[in-house]
């Protein structure tokens, strides 16, 4: 898996666990759905750090508990 393939799932799990929508979550971090969108789709292809870190803070969550889990290991390079 490839670090694009990781963060859809990360991002979709997370919005499953606190029941929102990608809409939902795109207005809990102050930011466009598009964003979101192209980061799901697949179009965005090296996101910012900072958007992630968006998201975690309209999840309530460090930066460092979105990436403290078990599909950002071993992850392809390319």
């Amino acid at each position: 898996m490839d670090l694009q393939q990781a963060l859809k799932c990360r991002i979709l799990d997370l919005c499953k666990k606190h029941n929102v929508t990608i809409n939902g979550l795109a207005m809990l971090s102050g930011m466009p759905q598009s964003t979101l969108n192209s980061l799901i789709d697949g179009s965005s292809k090296n996101p910012k750090l900072l958007t992630i870190l968006r998201l975690c803070l309209g999840l309530n969550m460090e930066l460092k508990e979105f990436f403290d889990d078990s599909i950002f290991k071993n992850l392809d390079d390319e």
